[in-house]
């Protein structure tokens, strides 16, 4: 792999990173059309969530949305490795990220951090997510960004 044109780089980067702005605008519908073609992994949890309509049921079903109609998060991918292959079409990337959280019952501060382990294809000039793998490495106080108790899954990993 190698680093590919700035055009795929900026294509593969610019996803990642909408990505995110969709997560902190609760934007479920902007989430799902990021994967109409991919999927999402979790390390440490079976099986994948494939396709748009369940990656919106996903998001949808385990995110707090606050009365400002957001999540009250930025989260924010750093640390962004791209590798490319022109030829056919591919590319990799690793990140790092921060889920930052403030409510009127929380302070602003860290809830969550882990990586991203990513893999696109290149459909026409188009590049698309395949794979969104999630590895959750520290877990602070999520009480206010989703809706199920997430305390014991650094446990099962």
């Amino acid at each position: 792999m190698s680093a590919g044109t700035w055009e795929s780089h900026h294509a593969i980067t610019t996803l990642m990173y909408h990505y995110a702005e969709c997560v902190d605008a609760a934007d479920f519908d902007g989430i799902a059309g990021l994967f109409v073609h991919g999927r999402i992994t979790n390390e440490g949890v079976d099986g994948a969530i494939e396709g748009s309509e369940a990656v919106r049921a996903l998001y949808a079903g385990t995110n707090r949305v606050h009365a400002d109609g957001t999540l009250r998060t930025r989260h924010l991918t750093t640390n962004v490795i791209v590798d490319i292959d022109e030829i056919s079409g591919s590319a990799t990337a690793r990140s790092a990220f921060v889920v930052f959280q403030q409510t009127p019952e929380l302070p602003l501060q860290p809830i969550v951090a882990g990586r991203y382990r990513d893999e696109f294809a290149r459909a026409g000039n188009e590049w698309r997510f395949d794979r969104r793998h999630i590895f959750v490495d520290q877990i602070g106080d999520v009480r206010e960004h989703l809706s199920f108790d997430l305390s014991g899954f650094m446990d099962k990993r």
